[in-house]
């Protein structure tokens, strides 16, 4: 007897809220829409420059000094770049390392190779345990990141005896965009399931609705990028428990889908 066919992996009717920054939302809404979902595209972050621009251009002054520069975002590969590319590049001796897939992909583009970095999760958890950075007592480490980032790494590494300096690339910025049309949608039904890649960006969504889209949101299935952002949504008093997907456009677009697909067996 012959094998069924595999039915062809869709979003039709599906609504998803995509959150991400405004100059890094269409790839993922456009896989979702080459699926035949619909992505409501809503940033709840903005990215602006540092607001100390000569501390950033002092370091990558600098960079000989260090023995590794950690990047800890694309926004951090793309804005320190730009300026080390403009000043010769990054020294020979230099060992480069990210955090996640996408920063790697944004090295790797630029033309950045052996660069150390996760390869199963993709946190700051899963880079400090690769054996490369076990052993760091007196190396100078410069990590590039945004205001106010994550303390972790660079608290761990100082505990391992590394000289940590940071170098912030860039602000992140809750948009001053009225919600309404969006609390509507939600009203009307018109919002199926939420992605959020970040802390902030979810700490945003939660206050940029207010009081009155609160309710319609944590009562919404979402897609969240680290195990860390989950506990931050049950902190919140989301009602669904969230699914965590790797971190990534293709990974979270299959994890909608694969939350789409349960539906379909209620």
């Amino acid at each position: 007897m012959p094998e069924s066919p595999v039915p062809p992996r869709t979003l039709a009717g599906v609504r998803v809220l995509v959150t991400r920054p405004r100059d890094q939302a269409e790839n993922l809404a456009h896989l979702i829409e080459a699926r035949g979902g619909e992505a409501i595209r809503f940033p709840v972050i903005e990215i602006a420059e540092p607001k100390d621009t000569q501390a950033l251009l002092a370091v990558v002054g600098r960079l000989k000094d260090f023995a590794l520069a950690i990047f800890v975002s694309p926004n951090a590969v793309k804005r320190a770049m730009n300026l080390i590319r403009a000043r010769g590049g990054l020294p020979p001796t230099l060992r480069v390392a990210c955090v996640g897939r996408g920063s790697a992909r944004e090295l790797k583009r630029l033309g950045i190779e052996n660069v150390l970095a996760p390869t199963d999760r993709f946190d700051s958890e899963a880079l400090l345990a690769l054996p490369e950075l076990q052993q760091v007592a007196g190396k100078r480490i410069v990590i590039f990141r945004g205001d106010g980032g994550r303390e972790l790494l660079g608290d761990t590494l100082k505990a391992r005896g590394a000289e940590i300096e940071y170098a912030e690339c860039y602000r992140r910025l809750r948009p001053a965009t009225d919600p309404t049309p969006l609390r509507h949608r939600w009203e009307r039904g018109e919002v199926d399931i939420v992605s959020v890649t970040s802390v902030d960006g979810l700490r945003n969504l939660f206050d940029m609705l207010g009081t009155d889209g609160r309710p319609w949101l944590i009562r919404t299935p979402v897609v969240v990028v680290s195990e860390r952002m989950a506990q931050v949504c049950r902190e919140l008093g989301f009602t669904t428990e969230p699914r965590v997907a790797m971190a990534g456009d293709e990974a979270i677009l299959e994890a909608i889908q694969a939350w789409r697909d349960g539906q379909n067996t209620l």
